[in-house]
């Protein structure tokens, strides 16, 4: 039984990004697809695919992005924010600039689950669910 399915999707992504897979296949969840596809939006994935025959919940495959020369990895940082034990929410003027605004915040608000910065732009605040960079 999994506590936090949020902090269990971020962390196989980052044990993914540090082992060098090219794919990561996770649980899924309405909530975790919508994280997927900002992440796809945002360019820090090269391409996910919903998979709803695998297990009871279907399954999430994602493709992970690397730079072409470097070969580094474009998710340098993710990192979870709100946790079950101690929740964070903050209002839409109060919404963190994640490195000067290189990365992103991802936020779970009344009107669904965006980024800060759309989170800003429509004047709502939330439960900051994790920073990406």
């Amino acid at each position: 039984m999994n506590i936090d399915p949020i902090s269990d999707f971020l962390t196989r992504v980052r044990n993914a990004v540090k082992a060098g897979h090219r794919v990561v296949e996770i649980p899924a969840s309405n909530l975790k697809k919508e994280i997927t596809k900002i992440l796809f939006d945002q360019g820090y994935i090269l391409s996910y695919k919903f998979e709803d025959d695998k297990g009871p919940q279907g399954t999430i495959k994602i493709a992970l992005k690397y730079d072409k020369l470097t070969k580094d990895p474009v998710i340098k940082k993710i990192q979870r924010i709100s946790k079950p034990g101690l929740r964070k929410y903050t209002g839409s003027s109060t919404i963190p600039r994640i490195l000067n605004g290189l990365g992103i915040a991802i936020v779970s608000t009344s009107h669904g689950v965006m980024t800060g910065k759309q989170a800003q732009e429509k004047n709502v605040g939330g439960e900051v669910l994790c920073y990406v960079y």
